[in-house]
């Protein structure tokens, strides 16, 4: 079974932007992709206030590495990519993720929505270099990574503008390697758990998993 997933990802990529249904959303894949967007919403309200005590205990130990808490809020785009495999899932999951988070209120405010859209972009764009066709672990984490790298260079400009080199350097980097870890990795095995269930028959994320039981 797993030969032929691997050959179906391969003719997938192969045929590229232009196979059929690809740039087309069903009703039930924006009705999920909305849900996933909620529910990683309730993940990012939760740590808008959690990641404070972790973040005070690291800034002390090297400036900018708090970027490694991250992740959390990197999540609903891999996620959304992962499981809708269409074009713009990954922006549309993070950025209503963001939207909802601006409006039951944040320290960020506003600025959140043009996170989420920064990030969301992030991802989004690894999954097109793949072409939305190859959907296998070091692919969500590196579009965690993107999505990192979108949000560190974002914080940079919004909130570090008059930081140095070595902050920079260090927070942009971390913000790298939590979205690869915790978003990409992360999203990954909440696809497949949720996969496992039964949950995304209608979706070529479960039939894959449930193909290899």
């Amino acid at each position: 079974m797993s030969t032929s997933t691997s050959g179906s990802a391969a003719t997938a990529s192969a045929k590229g932007l232009g196979r059929p249904g690809l740039w087309r959303w069903r009703v039930v894949d924006i009705v999920v992709a909305s849900v996933i967007a909620v529910a990683c919403a309730l993940i990012f309200l939760l740590w808008n206030v959690g990641y404070e005590v972790p973040s005070s205990l690291l800034k002390p130990l090297l400036p900018g590495v708090q970027g490694l808490l991250a992740g959390p809020w990197l999540i609903a785009g891999v996620l959304g990519g992962l499981i809708i495999r269409k074009p713009g899932a990954a922006l549309y999951t993070e950025l209503v993720a963001a939207v909802i988070s601006a409006l039951v209120g944040n320290a960020w405010g506003p600025l959140t929505i043009v996170s989420g859209i920064v990030q969301g972009l992030g991802a989004e764009l690894v999954l097109l270099v793949f072409l939305y066709g190859v959907w296998r672990l070091p692919v969500a984490m590196l579009a965690g990574a993107g999505a990192g790298l979108a949000c560190g260079i974002n914080d940079r400009i919004l909130w570090y503008a008059g930081a140095d080199t070595l902050f920079t350097v260090v927070y942009i980097v971390s913000t790298t390697v939590s979205g690869a870890v915790i978003a990409g990795l992360g999203g990954w095995l909440i696809a497949r758990g949720l996969a496992a269930t039964g949950a995304l028959g209608r979706f070529a994320a479960g039939r894959e998993v449930t193909a290899r039981v």
